[in-house]
């Protein structure tokens, strides 16, 4: 390891030292969940070795090879921290219901919310996915197997302004593990030499401006006026109200999409729209927006539903879905100032590529 890098124990470890009386099991539990990450990794490179990639699988593996990858990675998020003592119970996007904590181990004072394998859809075209975790604190009668009490689903329905800690690990060209802890952002590389993240991004800012955005276009006929608005403002560069030209790109994995926005900047929508069957949102609250909001917030940008700070939302199921805005923080105000105004303006009839388009000239 280069000489001045830290590792994340010894950064975790430090963490704990500023604040006197901490008994450590804060900065196991996050070198825990580091460890199932690395794990998981391993298996996102081996994944068409040793044929558990998902959509392109051939039919006659035998029933032990024959699982997809999200399902393998949430086995070992459960199974790598499960047994810790530190955790009361576990919720993943891959199961319907909470997983307690299983009475022959200890339960300790924290909760563990997490999507295994986000982008898992892009596994077999060889695109960056990841794992996005959320760890909450336990009510107290959650904790204590003798108690009488059981763990259960409200323990979780907490607005994301009370999450002890929020990361993400991107399997990509190198695999990155990014956390938050509530002061600051901070990016670890894993050196696969040593078998240990490394603090190679610390103290991670969001630009205040950009001149880049994130969305699926494909969905244009379902959004909300505010984001037709946004984007077509966008999309007329130079020449339209913003006076400049704007990037757009869309990876479908909502963590490569923050990584490059913690990077360089940006604004990723995924908005509320009308597409059938209709919900509110497609982004799950406690395991996809909030940890990603938490992260972005504390790197200096913004995370909106289009009507309300993503922290602020009240949950109410463990698997509730929201829109999700979010990015550089005067983009990102932009278009929830666009939300709050009236329906009046100028009009978007024509589709995005109705007008202008890889194929036709834009009118004069």
């Amino acid at each position: 390891m280069p000489e001045g890098l830290k590792t994340l124990t010894r950064y975790t470890i430090e963490q704990e030292h500023r604040h006197p009386g901490s008994s450590g099991e804060f900065s196991a539990l996050v070198n825990v969940v580091a460890t199932a990450t690395k794990i998981i990794a391993n298996q996102v490179m081996r994944g068409a070795i040793v044929g558990s990639l998902g959509a392109s699988e051939p039919d006659n593996l035998p029933p032990t090879v024959h699982r997809k990858l999200d399902a393998i990675a949430n086995d070992i998020m459960v199974s790598e921290t499960q047994w810790t003592g530190y955790l009361s119970s576990l919720l993943s996007e891959q199961m319907s219901v909470i997983h307690p904590v299983p009475d022959v181990h200890r339960r300790g004072k924290y909760l563990l919310a997490f999507d295994p394998l986000d982008g898992s859809s892009n596994i077999d075209v060889n695109l960056p996915v990841g794992t996005i975790f959320s760890v909450l604190r336990a009510p107290e009668r959650a904790r204590a197997p003798d108690s009488g009490a059981t763990p259960d689903a409200g323990d979780f329905l907490q607005p994301g302004t009370r999450q002890v800690c929020a990361g993400f690990t991107l399997y990509g060209p190198a695999t990155m593990l990014v956390l938050t802890t509530g002061s600051g952002v901070d990016g670890f590389t894993l050196d696969r030499e040593i078998g240990a993240f490394v603090l190679t991004h610390p103290r991670m800012r969001i630009p205040e401006d950009t001149s880049g955005f994130a969305i699926n276009a494909a969905n244009e006929r379902f959004w909300e006026r505010p984001v037709r608005r946004y984007v077509h403002e966008c999309l007329d560069g130079v020449d339209g109200p913003r006076g400049r030209d704007f990037n757009m790109r869309w990876v479908a994995s909502l963590v490569a999409d923050t990584f490059h926005i913690l990077t360089r900047g940006g604004v990723y929508l995924y908005p509320h729209d009308a597409r059938p069957p209709l919900r509110p949102g497609r982004v799950s609250l406690l395991y996809g927006a909030n940890p990603i909001a938490f992260i972005v917030e504390q790197a200096g940008g913004w995370a909106t539903t289009g009507g309300e700070r993503v922290l602020e939302v009240p949950p109410e199921h463990v698997h509730h879905q929201v829109p999700l805005i979010f990015g550089s923080r005067n983009e990102v105000e932009r278009i929830e100032r666009y939300h709050s105004e009236p329906d009046e303006g100028p009009s978007f009839d024509s589709s995005l590529f109705g007008s202008r388009s890889l194929f036709r000239p834009a009118p004069h």
